[in-house]
Formats: structure tokens, sequence, C-alpha cells
């Protein structure tokens, strides 16, 4: 069975350039009743196809120009510290990697002294044994994730 099919796709794509446009303007995209769309994006939301609804903003609007992404090396099993790095606000995205390190942390500050205390916080965390940081000069371009057909 399809996960979602290719109105789905549509809806989706349309929700993802902007997620505030009406169900009545959605459904005369893809072909539907404004009715007909309010329930197919309730059931992808139901599904767990659509997780959240969100606003893009520029993070340096915010105060947090920096932007790193850090390997954190362990010495034991990371699963268990999954609350520690939830705790350090800083850190937008954590992810279990393979390789040589064991996670993979991107974080946003509003400078390099932060980012310098980020990682000292890190090293707190049981079983954190090293830290390799690279800080992003410029980002030419980010993406949602793209909804083509298979």
């Amino acid at each position: 069975m399809e996960i979602v099919n290719e109105i789905d796709r549509k809806l989706i794509a349309a929700l993802q350039r902007d997620a505030t446009t009406a169900y009545a303007a959605l459904g005369k995209e893809v072909g539907l009743s404004a009715g007909a769309t309010h329930e197919r994006v309730r059931k992808l939301r139901e599904r767990g196809v659509i997780r959240r609804t969100t606003v893009d903003v520029d993070p340096a609007a915010l105060g947090r120009g920096v932007l790193a992404f850090v390997m954190v090396e362990s010495s034991a099993w990371m699963g268990e510290s999954r609350d520690a790095f939830a705790a350090i606000p800083e850190l937008v995205e954590a992810h279990v990697i393979a390789g040589s390190a064991s996670l993979l942390v991107k974080v946003r500050t509003a400078t390099t002294e932060q980012l310098q205390d980020v990682l000292r916080r890190l090293y707190t965390i049981d079983g954190v044994s090293g830290t390799q940081a690279t800080v992003v000069l410029e980002t030419f371009f980010e993406r949602p994730v793209a909804v083509a057909a298979d």
C-alpha cells in the first residue's frame, strides 16, 4: 500500500510552500473541495506524514546567526542521554549516526563564545569523550523533503 498518493503529494508540496494556505485554495490546486481537502490533511496528520506546522524564521534575525554541526564522540551508547542533549536549548537537532562519532548535533548560537560554552556543556554529559565542530560560514540553500512521485 502506498503511504501517500499523487493528490497527497501535491497537498504536501503546497503546504510546504505556504502552510497558511486556505483549504479552499489547496482544494482548487489539487481538484478537491475544501471539505475533502481538510479531511485529507487531517488524515495525513493522524498518520504522522505531516508531523507539525511551523514558521520558517531567519535565525540571524533572532540573534542565532552562528551555525555549527558537531560530531559527538562517545565511550558508551548515547541513547540513554537523549534527555541530557535535549536539555541544551542551543541544540536544534540531534541524530544518532554511524561512523567514528556517535551523534551529530546542529547548534545555533549568537556568538562563537556561546558555541564554545555549548561544547563545554556537551562534555558534562555522561559518555561524551570528544567533539569535532564545524562552523558554517555561509548556507547556499536549505530545502524541505521533496515530495516527488516514486
